[in-house]
């Protein structure tokens, strides 16, 4: 062992160890045996300790014992975050053989477990598994959606708003936090709540969410710790010509090394031209879809877009219109060389 400064003031060694009484090895060479419980000495074989606890990871199944085939584990499952309680509550089997009991046993012990709250979260969560499903959003959009309404339940905020209304808005939000670009256009057209409440709702959300995140690294600053950055809050922004180009053209089946890259490029040197400005970002991807599937030899109808789209065909025409007086200014060169693009397949106006 080290030796101790005389200097050093004395203080109590809380450092506890085990060391075998007849070899005094320093470090001790000691052996667990978990199959028999003991604390073995590995070099003259002398048993320490005995009952001590296994805490490695529990690998055993106990599928043989049982008739049901289902499997049971030694452990639950791990914990919901987005529900309420422990939930360490015990389930009573459904099934006893036929006579009955256990199915009444378990209906009755799941009104006296689950509470109202618990029931409304799940209903909800179910609701918005559902329309995300419906849309194909990724898992990380469907889980923070479900994180912010229940942020939402918590403080109770929002009761004078319908379930309807607060679900479509945190749809939404979670799009613009994880980055799938959605309108408010789409939302009202999967969840058929009208735009305007669905504004409202959004802005109402987006600041009470900002609120709660920084009361929470308010309170990690005071307690002494240190803020993940990954766990902030992003401000949101507007949806993007550029991305509505890309998720329309694939549904279009445009090429995505030609007329994708080219209707993005177009509709980014829109944006910084301000061509089409006060125009919505769908009629803005729509009119660059329009352009670019038509310069690159792919050319799609207004009708074809519009259905992708979400807009009217005379809206795309429209958008075309002044998208066309100033093509020689949006249109690079370069996508023109070796025969890949022609100016002259451009619809007339």
């Amino acid at each position: 062992m080290a030796d101790i400064s005389a200097d050093e003031p004395w203080r109590e060694n809380l450092n506890a160890s085990m060391v075998c009484r007849e070899c005094k090895e320093y470090p001790p060479n000691l052996v667990e045996e978990f199959s028999s419980g003991d604390m073995v000495c590995g070099s003259c074989g002398l048993v320490l300790g005995a009952r001590i606890v296994d805490t490695r990871s529990e690998w055993r199944t106990f599928s043989n014992d049982d008739q049901g085939n289902d499997d049971p584990s030694r452990v639950g499952d791990g914990a919901n975050p987005l529900l309420n309680g422990s939930q360490l509550q015990t389930t009573i089997s459904f099934s006893d053989g036929g006579s009955g009991r256990s199915r009444d046993l378990n209906r009755i012990q799941s009104k006296s477990v689950h509470d109202k709250t618990t029931k409304s979260l799940l209903a909800a969560y179910k609701e918005i598994g559902t329309l995300c499903e419906a849309w194909d959003l990724p898992r990380t959009v469907t889980d923070t959606a479900k994180h912010i309404y229940k942020m939402v339940v918590d403080a109770g905020a929002f009761k004078g708003k319908s379930q309807e209304v607060v679900i479509a808005g945190c749809i939404l939000l979670a799009c613009r936090q994880c980055g799938v670009s959605r309108t408010f256009r789409e939302i009202f057209a999967l969840t058929k709540v009208p735009k305007k409440e669905i504004g409202r709702i959004f802005k109402a959300l987006e600041a009470f969410v900002k609120r709660k995140y920084a009361e929470a690294e308010e309170k990690i600053k005071q307690s002494g710790g240190v803020v993940n950055p990954n766990d902030s809050f992003n401000a949101t922004t507007t949806t993007k010509a550029t991305d509505l180009c890309r998720r329309f053209c694939s549904q279009l089946g445009l090429n995505k090394s030609t007329t994708t890259r080219v209707a993005e490029a177009l509709a980014q040197r829109m944006s910084n031209h301000g061509s089409l400005a006060g125009r919505s970002p769908l009629s803005v991807a729509a009119a660059c879809i329009y352009a670019a599937s038509h310069l690159m030899r792919e050319g799609k109808s207004a009708k074809e877009i519009s259905q992708v789209a979400g807009v009217s065909d005379g809206t795309i025409r429209t958008s075309y219109k002044l998208l066309e007086v100033e093509k020689d200014k949006l249109i690079d060169p370069d996508w023109l060389k070796d025969g890949k693009g022609d100016m002259k397949l451009l619809p007339k106006v």
